[in-house]
């Protein structure tokens, strides 16, 4: 099985940056991703990366997000400049292992003035 540990959600201004982190208990040598659900929604795909570092983004965060990989730390990070109210969610981070989806707990971002 996998732990999945996210951190460094909080309170943040519209305009402004935040960077997530997801922490693996194990080495994941398949795609990682980021996921969010705003209230009253359903879970979407943010980001994801792949075990080589090919990247793939929605609509709505490309140009804004950025997904990294450290393999040697087993651990994505998401940056997140320029942020709009919309991005307001519940961030988790998400992987596949061994035919098996692991979420993480969740960290919360909320976009305000």
């Amino acid at each position: 099985q996998v732990q999945l540990v996210e951190s460094g959600g909080g309170l943040v201004q519209p305009g402004g940056s935040l960077r997530l982190s997801c922490a693996a208990s194990r080495r994941i040598f398949s795609t990682m991703g980021w996921y969010r659900q705003a209230p009253g929604k359903v879970r979407e795909l943010v980001a994801d990366i792949t075990a080589a570092g090919g990247t793939d983004y929605a609509d709505s965060v490309k140009g804004r997000f950025t997904i990294s990989r450290d393999n040697a730390k087993d651990t994505i990070h998401l940056q997140m400049n320029s942020l709009k109210a919309e991005d307001t969610a519940v961030y988790y981070c998400h992987v596949i292992f061994e035919f098996r989806h692991y979420w993480g707990q969740g960290t919360e971002v909320t976009v305000s003035s």
